[in-house]
């Protein structure tokens, strides 16, 4: 029986087919800036070796498709994923999931907040997630289902208005504090996701994401339920590692204009908080794969991948489970 369990979050920048146009002010890609990336995230597919892994910033299923047929261990993987909304105004990024474990149950994407949540009036698409998250049921042993969930919460870039620009500080400071708002209303719609997951299924949950936010940020807080009653609340893997050496901590997922930090997490119920009575299992490391970042190879993504490695404990008999207690 398998006793290890690999989790991965990988935000693959900008994986679309050669000449789709992204963003205004970035050049579609030519075939063989495409062939050099499909070729280039293939293999870090399978450098990560995961068994399960929520990805980011595809905007084409298909070409992540392309992605795990190069690969080695991933060709048979199940795929779960959305393409964005043909009819849209403009092409938008989805997440996807990939696992070489079972699904319990038919994957879902979550496009819209939960009822009571929304932005403040004025604001486009006041009931609507940036990048839907989506959920997969995976029984990860025999006996032991898991609800993930991959998210990719709503980036720093300033959500400009009209014909705002980035010249006058003031329209600069309030279209930062947009996106910040956004950021804010779609972590704690998340939470009340996350909540209600635990609450009517009774299983253990990791959260697979690029949170555009360090880990002690009140927006990440809100996802993790800092003071929430710990059968509610979430851990940031990387805190909970036992392997810990501060001397050679090298974890960091994107190197933006010269700062080093870690935006993106695996956070974990408390099923898999080592510390905790009647815990399913502990995080054993946490590993960043990140090289590309100071090499700045042009097929790489600009965020590293993280990996946290899960031991699964041995349950003496007759013991309860973590919130059966």
């Amino acid at each position: 029986m398998q006793q290890e369990i690999r989790f991965a979050t990988f935000n693959v920048c900008n994986l679309a087919p050669p000449g789709a146009r992204l963003y205004e002010n970035l050049e579609p890609s030519t075939p063989e800036e495409y062939e050099a990336k499909i070729a280039w995230t293939a293999h870090q597919i399978d450098m990560l070796g995961a068994d399960v892994i929520g990805f980011q910033e595809v905007f084409s299923q298909g070409a992540l498709a392309e992605a795990l047929s190069r690969t080695r261990r991933y060709r048979e993987a199940i795929h779960v994923g959305f393409d964005p909304d043909p009819g849209a105004d403009k092409l938008t990024p989805s997440v996807a999931l990939v696992s070489r474990l079972p699904l319990a149950d038919a994957a879902a994407s979550f496009p819209y907040f939960p009822s009571g949540i929304a932005m403040p009036p004025g604001n486009r698409d006041p009931e609507r997630f940036t990048r839907a998250p989506l959920h997969a049921a995976i029984e990860i042993r025999p006996g032991l289902v898991v609800d993930v969930v991959v998210v990719h919460l709503k980036s720093r870039r300033p959500d400009y208005r009209a014909s705002d620009t980035g010249d006058d500080p003031q329209l600069y400071a309030l279209a930062s504090l947009r996106s910040l708002i956004r950021r804010g209303t779609e972590a704690a719609a998340l939470r009340v996701i996350l909540s209600r997951l635990g609450r009517e299924n009774r299983r253990p949950r990791v959260v697979l994401g690029d949170f555009n936010d360090v880990a002690d940020a009140v927006t990440t807080g809100i996802v993790l339920g800092i003071g929430a009653p710990s059968g509610d609340r979430l851990y940031d893997a990387c805190q909970l590692q036992r392997r810990q050496d501060r001397l050679r901590h090298v974890g960091f997922s994107n190197l933006h204009e010269g700062q080093y930090t870690t935006i993106d997490h695996i956070l974990v119920s408390g099923e898999f908080n080592g510390e905790l009575p009647g815990a399913l299992g502990e995080i054993v490391d946490v590993v960043y794969l990140n090289d590309h970042l100071d090499l700045g190879l042009p097929e790489a993504s600009d965020h590293g991948q993280v990996l946290a490695r899960l031991r699964l404990f041995e349950r003496p008999a007759g013991s309860a489970p973590y919130g059966d207690a």
